[in-house]
């Protein structure tokens, strides 16, 4: 019985370590994406300013850093900055530098 529980436990230690190492990586993508536009790529967008978004970025990549045992209330509070930036902000800053596709 004991080996079944060290065996689960295992298991969700693994998984946590994965999903952590896959936050990490969106995160430091994310971030040296910020660093690479223009400035005013983000304002033309309405969005906040380059500094502010490598701000947000730069703190949940530190809060990231900081809770790598699992994933407790700050690494949800990164993921989710992290998940803005790739899914509203990364688009739409790519597509004003890149201009309209025909």
């Amino acid at each position: 019985m004991m080996e079944r529980v060290n065996t689960v436990n295992g298991l969700t230690a693994m998984i946590m370590l994965v999903l952590w190492l896959a936050a990490l990586g969106a995160t430091i993508f994310a971030l040296i994406h910020a660093i690479r536009q223009r400035p005013d790529a983000f304002t033309a967008v309405d969005k906040q300013t380059k500094p502010i978004w490598l701000a947000i970025l730069g703190v949940a990549l530190l809060l990231l850093l900081l809770s790598p045992a699992g994933l407790g209330l700050l690494a949800f509070i990164s993921i989710i900055a992290t998940g803005v930036y790739l899914a509203d902000v990364r688009p739409k800053v790519d597509e004003v530098q890149r201009g309209p596709r025909w």
